[in-house]
């Protein structure tokens, strides 16, 4: 099958027909950051509050369940800062907790971004504590994980580590269990740059560290997206014993995952089949008896798994925020969705080209599931384009 793309025409490759496991896998815990439907029918244009088509929303779920991986919701993936606004989130943390009732606990199955962005104006360490307060409690009520993800606000007003250890240590001793504390790095979000109190990497994590072996009972593990792969392995290394590292580096997931890192990762998202299969690769090379099956089981996992990352480089290139782009139009071209169509108006924040190209890598990766739908709803997007 051919199709003519920006650049040249394309022959698509031998369609993949992934392993469905039958569970979740044994030697990691692993989320994938989930994406939001968008009404495509509803005013999602920019500055206007989302609308979101839950049928489809809860529905992706369902399909990242079906794979073993666990959901983290209502994250930056979910375009939370990003044209998700407070109403919406809500409704999503109370019914992505409610479908995973269906699944088994919605306290293993989902975890919820815990953060401040109801509260823009909150300009002081009260009322920005007050504002994740608020929002812990939305999470905690509905039954999912809580993940306390980095704020805009704290960032604004912190002076310095005191500071974030002040605000954090007060929200630990809100968490009825164990929470998911999240460094979200400034490609991802410029306005979070010195987060921990320091521009300086190696003082932010130090003060990260200092907070977290004060309350080790309370972190069941940090999800890290700083992109920095010798970074993240010192950090994991550092950790108290008990208290994960998901990996966030939506660039060098396989090899940190290999040497022992969780995952939490928007790029599992669009990877879901193939991430699935490669962990019950690594599963079983982990159980493997000698040394030789282990090896041979390693590189099959790398070869799973190697094409995804350049997918995920394309999907995760400057502007780094906008990846939820891709996401959503690699979750349209698979049917996930009727329309690829975004809050906030975000289907616009990547180009023709970029989109050809993360269709080209996609199908080289064995990720696009009906190449038919594909191609057809490809097509269709360049001829609105003009091609």
């Amino acid at each position: 099958m051919r199709i003519d793309l920006p650049g040249g025409a394309y022959e698509l490759r031998e369609p993949v027909t992934w392993p469905v496991p039958d569970g979740p896998p044994a030697s990691r815990v692993v989320y994938a950051a989930a994406h939001v439907v968008a009404d495509p029918l509803g005013d999602n244009t920019p500055g206007s509050p989302a609308a979101v088509d839950w049928d489809a929303t809860l529905r992706f779920r369902r399909h990242l369940w079906s794979h073993g991986l666990r959901v983290a919701d209502a994250m930056d993936t979910a375009q939370r800062n990003m044209g998700l606004d407070w109403a919406a989130t809500k409704e999503l943390i109370r019914r992505s907790a409610e479908e995973a009732r269906t699944f088994g606990d919605p306290a293993e199955l989902v975890a919820c971004g815990a953060g401040t962005d109801h509260a823009p104006g909150a300009d002081d360490l009260k009322a920005i504590t007050a504002a994740y307060a608020e929002q812990i409690e939305t999470v905690q009520a509905a039954g999912a994980g809580v993940i306390v993800m980095a704020s805009r606000q704290l960032a604004r007003a912190a002076a310095g580590p005191e500071d974030y250890h002040q605000v954090y240590g007060e929200l630990l001793g809100l968490a009825e269990r164990p929470v998911i504390l999240h460094w979200l790095g400034e490609m991802f979000d410029p306005q979070l740059a010195g987060y921990w109190g320091s521009r300086d990497v190696a003082a932010a994590t130090e003060a990260f560290l200092e907070l977290i072996h004060a309350h080790p009972a309370k972190v069941d593990g940090v999800k890290v997206s700083l992109l920095d792969e010798e970074h993240e392995v010192g950090l994991r290394a550092a950790l108290p014993e008990g208290v994960r590292l998901y990996t966030g580096d939506d660039f060098n997931y396989p090899s940190l995952i290999k040497s022992g890192s969780h995952a939490l990762l928007g790029i599992f998202d669009a990877i879901a089949p193939a991430a699935a299969a490669a962990l019950q690769v690594l599963d079983a090379a982990e159980a493997a008896c000698t040394g030789e099956a282990r090896d041979r089981l390693l590189v099959h996992y790398d070869e799973i798994l190697e094409p995804t990352v350049l997918l995920s480089r394309k999907i995760f290139e400057t502007p780094t925020y906008n990846y939820k782009t891709g996401i959503v139009f690699l979750a349209w071209l698979n049917g996930h969705q009727d329309a690829f169509a975004m809050v906030n108006g975000a289907q616009s924040a990547r180009s023709l080209t970029h989109l050809s190209e993360v269709f080209r890598l996609a199908d080289r990766a064995g990720l696009l599931a009906d190449q038919e739908l594909a191609v057809r709803r490809m097509k269709a997007l360049l001829a609105v384009n003009g091609r």
